[in-house]
């Protein structure tokens, strides 16, 4: 009997089998690689002009230096046994994740008027690659924030954990969450199209997100009804996770499953809205 040929059944039919799995891998590879060439494009621009990140983690070392300072003094907050300082340092680090983010938006207009978008949509890379790395991009700002804020929080005195996991944690929420709202920024702005109509949006909305979260105060403490908007507040689940992993004696009120789950699924169908409406940026 003659024996099969490699890569063929014993009836001599073709095994796609180890085919299909190579071409699947290479496309993950592919994609991958299309994700982290256009994050690496838009980390790159930082070096033209650092001074924007120190620019940024300015409003977040006042509300620490100036809001938390005073409102430590006050004792009023029922922050579940936590110093009030300790309790705001996650909910500022997730302050400036999102307003890190949530104007990354204005940067995709300004591609499209120097013709950059159009570059992108007439290459091969899938649509949500484009947006994904975009997304990674605010990351690895927002990243550099929390580092600013790690700094602040140890000479204010901040009791923090400095496990390898815990950190760890805090890495992976503080991306969640740079690029749900970044994508979420990219959204806007595929509506909106101008850079005027963007910033004013962008304003509106940052500041009622913060309030209607548990950054600076418990939600325990809220009327019924902004509890609601709270628990459909993404910026919720990512200060939740944060004081969760941050603080020596921090306890997630949610599950730090739940914040993990909300925020990918969140960030998953984001992606896939904002790759649907990427290339209508240019109609």
């Amino acid at each position: 009997m003659t024996p099969p040929v490699p890569g063929t059944s014993p009836d001599g039919s073709a095994e796609p089998a180890a085919g299909s799995h190579r071409s699947a891998v290479g496309a993950v590879v592919r994609y991958v690689a299309n994700v982290l060439a256009i994050a690496a494009m838009d980390v790159r621009k930082l070096r033209h002009d650092p001074s924007e990140l120190f620019t940024r983690a300015i409003q977040p070392m006042l509300w620490l230096l100036v809001f938390g300072q005073v409102f430590a003094r006050i004792r009023a907050m029922p922050t579940g046994g936590l110093e009030y300082i300790d309790f705001l340092a996650p909910g500022i680090l997730a302050q400036s994740v999102l307003f890190v983010a949530i104007f990354n938006g204005i940067s995709v207009i300004w591609e499209r008027d120097l013709g950059i978008v159009h570059k992108f949509l007439v290459s091969p890379a899938p649509r949500t690659a484009l947006v994904l790395g975009k997304a990674l991009s605010a990351g690895m700002k927002a990243l550099s924030q929390a580092v600013i804020i790690y700094l602040l929080a140890v000479v204010l005195g901040v009791k923090l954990v400095w496990s390898v996991p815990a950190l760890c944690g805090v890495i992976i929420l503080v991306l969640l969450g740079a690029a749900l709202f970044s994508t979420f920024s990219l959204i806007i702005a595929c509506i909106v199209k101008t850079r005027e109509r963007f910033m004013g949006i962008g304003q509106v909305l940052t500041m009622p997100m913060f309030f209607a979260s548990n950054a600076i105060y418990p939600t325990s403490i809220m009327p019924a009804w902004l509890r609601g908007v709270a628990h459909a507040n993404p910026l919720t689940y990512e200060v939740d996770g944060l004081r969760t992993l941050m603080l020596s004696g921090g306890a997630s009120a949610l599950g730090l499953r739940v914040d993990f789950a909300v925020l990918a699924l969140t960030l998953a169908v984001l992606v896939l809205i904002g790759g649907w409406m990427y290339p209508r940026l240019i109609t």
